[in-house]
């Protein structure tokens, strides 16, 4: 049986922050895809984010890391890059890293937008 990894997929809410979902397991080599995707977006101009992380099942350190190098970048950039639907193990990740220091973190998507 093979895993599933990681599905990222994103849509621009008419505000015009992007919303980047997150389904499955973000660890090693899939989680490379989100900061691809932050970068490729920056690129094009985009400056506003939002990581849905609400479908994410499990967050290793690689996970975490890719997750403060785009924040990195959109920082940079002038951007903001902002957290929505963390919970279990996946928040509790952010928390023993001390992460929920630097993160903002919304209860969900709307909120988040709202608060970008």
């Amino acid at each position: 049986m093979k895993t599933v990894g990681l599905q990222v997929s994103h849509k621009e809410a008419p505000s015009g922050v992007v919303v980047i979902e997150l389904a499955g397991k973000m660890m090693l080599g899939d989680a490379n895809a989100v900061e691809d995707l932050i970068t490729r977006l920056l690129q094009e101009g985009r400056r506003k984010f939002v990581v849905d992380l609400s479908g994410v099942t499990h967050i290793d350190s690689t996970g975490i890391g890719k997750c403060i190098a785009s924040l990195g970048k959109v920082g940079q950039a002038g951007g903001a890059l902002v957290m929505a639907g963390a919970t279990g193990m996946v928040r509790e990740g952010f928390r023993v890293t001390r992460l929920d220091t630097v993160f903002r973190f919304y209860p969900d998507v709307e909120s988040a937008v709202a608060a970008i």
